[in-house]
């Protein structure tokens, strides 16, 4: 059974997996950049820096559609930092 995500969980970001399928796609990230509103270079560095953007409903939705992936293969929790 998949594990739904939500607002409650702790701060998400995307799973390796899912960056290194987001690389490898080609049109993503202007899909991404019209869904976020912001520009193709903002996607490209939400991508490097794994910016928990990605993780809103709307570019999850576009994540997978376009990727085919479900959202136990494009979330997880980010690591606690200690305080």
């Amino acid at each position: 059974m998949s594990k739904r995500f939500n607002a409650d969980d702790a701060k998400m970001r995307l799973t390796n997996i899912a960056i290194l399928t987001i690389r490898g796609s080609r049109g993503i990230n202007k899909k991404l950049s019209k869904v976020l509103d912001v520009s193709v270079s903002t996607i490209n560095r939400y991508i490097a820096d794994n910016s928990d953007n990605l993780t809103k409903a709307a570019a999850l939705e576009v994540i997978k559609q376009e990727l085919g992936l479900t959202e136990d293969q494009i979330l997880e929790r980010e690591p606690a930092t200690a305080a």
